[in-house]
């Protein structure tokens, strides 16, 4: 699927920049419910992503706010083991340039489903930014890298800002918060036009592709062809975001889409855009300087709720369902889970949205599916929230899985293993360096450490045995 060595980064140097984690805990020390894998005074951020190896054994991470505020100053690409702690650089270019501008600017790093590669947002190297400019929303890429050790990657996408017409598979933006569908044949991501940036936010798809340009591997197309505020009309969607595959096969991408109604007005909601497997990617439209890019043929564009949608859209495996956060009749955010293919105007009280949780404060954020489909989990006053969504006499119930509640350190990132094992996420934690001092990040901030915590699931059917 990649060519290794395509691309070869200039001045990787790893060896010089390896960790090991002080104090980390072995699985023979493990307390009951969470605890703190990492320890180092590097700020580790799992930013909603796909951050478990294939084999569950690693996470990967980036290092934002370490050195320098944001991705832009995000200097590495990390990895640890999950039974170790043992914490190691897979990607770190030199040199950097961090403050602001800032290059390359690194982050939002997922690990491969199917291969040992990572891939993330990467900027423009320090050598290139003479010709490129410095990192910024519209001026990045996907990078790619073999997790090895041996720094050796690429970039996934072709950027191109320069010709009148843009090469067909190319983008001329920004690629952001790339995520392989689980069968590891399509990445999906998030895009901003550099040319055209009076169009807001909207989505796109990659795969491996021959014809893919300027001596990458994958061909880009996207996906919702967004209208400018200012030329909208009813029905039109202005902004689309907060995307992930439905479905192992990534045959449907879920987002939230900013629409324009009937008044006037703009709803946030919840939409699918139907990516069929024998979709032709080369028959999308790569603009051109004065016009946006188009899906390719074959793609389409559903509507499931009318009402207000939020959060980061994610799907069960399976592609059935699909969790979203909205507000409850009290006003606090929870999870509603629709049938893929239904919507809140179905006339078959099956195919609309229901309620999942109950919690007194709500969810924050986090919304993940356990790879059985028969529970969820969220990030709740700081702490991990376990929701049974199998139908039937448990849907609904709800356990704490770690320590919760507002004196509880600020908590984000929440990911599950593949094989639902397991749950990471970040905490704000009182980091200390060789000398025993406390340290922060650049912002003043606790650093983000990574903490692990079981699912209860002795019998193996997704529910935890707390809640049967």
């Amino acid at each position: 699927m990649y060519r290794r060595n395509l691309i070869l980064y200039g001045g990787v140097a790893l060896a010089a920049l390896a960790w090991v984690a002080v104090g980390a805990l072995r699985a023979a020390d493990e307390p009951a419910g969470e605890w703190q894998l990492t320890y180092s005074p590097i700020s580790k951020l799992l930013d909603n992503n796909d951050n478990f190896s294939r084999d569950n054994r690693f996470l990967v991470y980036d290092t934002r706010d370490t050195v320098g505020g944001g991705i832009g100053n995000g200097t590495m690409i990390m990895k640890v083991s999950v039974s170790t702690g043992l914490e190691n650089v897979i990607y770190a270019p030199w040199p950097v340039l961090t403050g602001s501008p800032a290059a390359p600017g690194l982050g939002a790093v997922s690990y491969s489903p199917v291969d040992d590669v990572a891939v993330f947002i990467h900027g423009p190297l320090v050598s290139e930014t003479a010709t490129l400019g410095f990192y910024g929303t519209t001026n990045r890429r996907g990078g790619v890298v073999w997790a090895d050790g041996s720094g050796e990657g690429g970039y996934l996408d072709c950027r191109d800002v320069k010709s009148d017409v843009t090469p067909p598979g190319a983008h001329r933006g920004g690629s952001h918060r790339h995520e392989f569908s689980a069968d590891g044949k399509r990445i999906g991501f998030t895009y901003d036009d550099a040319l055209l940036t009076n169009y807001a936010r909207t989505i796109g798809y990659m795969v491996s592709h021959e014809q893919a340009p300027c001596g990458v591997s994958f061909y880009v197309a996207l996906l919702v062809p967004v209208v400018p505020a200012a030329q909208s009309k009813q029905g039109d969607l202005e902004r689309a975001a907060d995307d992930s595959w439905i479905g192992a096969k990534g045959l449907m991408r879920g987002f939230i889409g900013n629409v324009k109604e009937t008044d006037g007005k703009v709803t946030s909601s919840l939409f699918v855009v139907d990516v069929p497997e024998n979709v032709d990617i080369t028959t999308a439209n790569s603009g051109t300087k004065t016009t946006y890019p188009t899906p390719p043929v074959g793609t389409r564009i559903r509507r499931l709720t009318t009402t207000t949608a939020a959060g980061i859209v994610r799907g069960s495996l399976d592609g059935t369902r699909i969790g979203y956060f909205a507000n409850d009749a009290a006003g606090k955010r929870q999870v509603f889970i629709i049938n893929s293919q239904g919507s809140d105007a179905s006339e078959d009280p099956a195919m609309r949205p229901v309620q999942a949780t109950q919690l007194p404060n709500g969810a924050s954020q986090g919304l993940r599916w356990h790879p059985s489909g028969n529970s969820i989990a969220v990030i709740s006053e700081n702490g991990v929230a376990l929701t049974c969504v199998k139908p039937g006499p448990l849907f609904g119930k709800t356990v704490w899985l770690t320590l919760h509640g507002s004196d509880v350190a600020s908590t984000e990132g929440l990911v599950w293993s593949r094989d639902g094992k397991l749950l990471a996420f970040n905490r704000r934690t009182p980091t200390y360096d060789a000398s025993g001092a406390r340290v922060k990040d650049f912002n003043g901030n606790d650093f983000r450490q990574i903490y692990l915590v079981r699912f209860p699931d002795q019998d193996g059917n997704g529910i935890a045995d707390w809640i049967e």
